[in-house]
This record gives structure tokens, sequence and C-alpha cells, in this order.
């Protein structure tokens, strides 16, 4: 194991990790542009770090209200499946080991990613505007779960299915479509519909959303499905909601493709997501978002993270010392109701 090598990758901050990322975008197919952003955001190196650092790790959990699956321990070969360069995982994980296990010289973030996607697109035969992403993602995976895990994972890579099948330009075109109207859709305006293709790690599907409602609203009329028994946290709909008003970050989502479709964050979401630590860019419109915040004019595909937290001003030291408004909307509410009766008070 070159110890230096993978020394040298710990050294760097997790805004170093994002700049050289964003460094790299233009040599990144858009199919993966959003995808690879929203997935250092969903694990972020600034998080995986207070809490390797606390005494009590399940204290510190707590401190920062931390729901759901965090890290990416269990997820070695699954937490990039939105990312259309899935499918060359497998040998992103053998071209990263063998770069931690060899005698190669650091170069610096971005080199290293260049250099790891270069080999991956020779030996999957793929354009290196495809391997890139992936290969960003590969390396941080090394330096969050460790050479060892890393090793040890079994490597494969999910088939692709539905829309991941098509093309890289096919999926960007699809995306950017909107459900017909009809004949004389044009003459509509209150009643237009639209479709939120949502994907998160145990389940995937879409949902209709009226003209200008928010994704959280939409998501609370999904009933298709036990949505719970695929995630707790999910009370109504695929996508975890707790207060649809910007006070709890349960619903916090990526934006893949359409984000030009959603409006624009108001003030509150901005400092909300702050607060949160999701580290949403300053962009008019950004791919991460908060569902109960962001209202749709067309049809969007969205990331839902397996977790939630607030973890702005402990972690990131990025907020003053206010707090949001309590939570209580008719989700918290009912969440209460049921557990008292359950518990037979």
């Amino acid at each position: 194991m070159n110890n230096a090598f993978i020394k040298a990758l710990e050294r760097h901050t997790e805004a170093e990790w994002l700049a050289a990322v964003e460094s790299l975008l233009p040599a990144i197919h858009e199919v993966d542009r959003n995808a690879v952003q929203i997935w250092f955001r969903f694990y972020p190196l600034d998080l995986v770090r207070y809490l390797e650092s606390a005494e009590d790790v399940e204290q510190a959990m707590k401190g920062v209200n931390l729901e759901g699956d965090f890290g990416l321990l269990d997820k070695i070969d699954t937490s990039h499946r939105f990312l259309y360069g899935h499918r060359y995982w497998p040998q992103v994980r053998q071209a990263v080991i063998a770069r931690a296990a060899g005698e190669a010289e650091f170069t610096g973030l971005a080199s290293e990613i260049k250099a790891v996607a270069a080999e991956v697109a020779k030996a999957a035969k793929a354009d290196e505007k495809l391997t890139t992403a992936i290969s960003a993602v590969g390396l941080m995976t090394l330096v969050q779960a460790g050479f060892d895990d890393l090793r040890a994972a079994p490597g494969i890579a999910q088939k692709p299915e539905g829309i991941m099948a098509k093309s890289p330009d096919q999926i960007v075109a699809e995306r950017a479509k909107d459900d017909s109207q009809g004949l004389f859709g044009f003459l509509k305006t209150i009643d237009k519909q639209f479709s939120v293709d949502f994907k998160a790690f145990a389940y995937d599907g879409d949902l209709k959303i009226i003209n200008e409602e928010e994704i959280a609203s939409a998501s609370q009329k999904e009933r298709s499905r036990d949505w719970q028994s695929l995630d707790p946290r999910c009370w109504e709909g695929p996508v975890p909601i707790e207060c649809t008003s910007a006070s709890c970050g349960t619903c916090w989502v990526g934006v893949v493709g359409g984000q030009e479709k959603l409006s624009e964050p108001s003030p509150r979401e901005r400092r909300a997501m702050r607060v949160f630590g999701y580290n949403q860019t300053d962009d008019a419109k950004p791919f991460m978002r908060l569902a109960c915040q962001a209202k749709a004019t067309g049809n969007v595909s969205i990331v839902i993270p397996p977790w939630n937290a607030v973890f702005g001003k402990k972690v990131r030291g990025n907020v003053e010392d206010v707090e949001l408004e309590p939570v209580t909307s008719s989700a918290k509410k009912l969440r209460e109701t049921i557990a008292t009766a359950v518990s037979g008070e």
C-alpha cells in the first residue's frame, strides 16, 4: 500500500476536493456534471471528519440531528448509481486500488482524477468525458472508506435500466423534455401537469406535479407504495418530509436534470441550506434544493439522499447562532400522534 499517496489525498479539505471537481467540469459530460457535484454533497468530507474526531460518535450524531443512513462504508459499490459513469465502477475501483498500492507519486487532486479517468477510459474503451466524474468519486471513496474496505468490496456495477440504459446524449435530451399537455396544451395555464423523476437508494420512480407546485407537496400525494417501509423518514410519499417550511432539512434533494425549471430559492431557503450544512451553490437556480420550497414549471429529475442533518454551524461554522422556526407541520403532528397511539399513552 502506497501510504504516501493515500496520505497526500487525505491532506486535502472538502473545499479543495470541490474546487478540483469544479475545475474539471468542462471535461465531464453533461450527463454527470450535476450528478458528481451532488454526490460530493451527499458524502461531505467535513461531516465525516467531524464524526471521526468525536470522542462519542453516537452523541455527535445526535448533536447534529443526523437521521437516516449516513456514510459510504456500506455503499462503496452503490453510492454512485445515479451517475452514468457508475457502469465503469469496476474499472475505476481497480485503477484506484492499483494507484494506491503502487509507487505512483501524488501530482494533485485534479491531476490524479484525470490520470484515473484516462486509465479507465482506455480499459473500458470509453470517452474520458464519461469516466472523469466516477474517477473523482472513486478517489474520494478511497479517502472515506479506506484502502482495505475498498479492496474488499465486490466492485460490481448495477446493470443500467430505464433511461440510464440510453446514450449520454439521449439521457440529457430526455431530462430536458416536458410532458405533453395535449393538442391544446398551449392554452392551459393553471392545470398544466408535469413529472418528477426520482431516484433514492432503495427505490425510484416518478410522480405527477402541477405547474408551480412544490416538489414536496406533489410527493405527499403519491400513495402508490408503502414508502416508509423503504425509508423510515418517508411518512408521506417518496421524498422524506417533516416540516414543509424549510425548518428541518429532511427534504433536501439533488437536481440532475431540469434545475432551470424550478423556482429560485428564497432568502429563507438559502439560509436554511447553510444551517443544515448542505453546501448549496450561489447560482440563481442551484442543483441542491429543499423539495418543500422548489416549485416546478416543467419536468425535473432528482436524487434523494439517504440521510439528513443540521450541521452547518457545528461542522462548517458558516451560520450565526440563530435557529430557524420550530417544526409544526401536519407531518410532524401525524408522527407524534402515531407514536402516542403506539405507546398507549
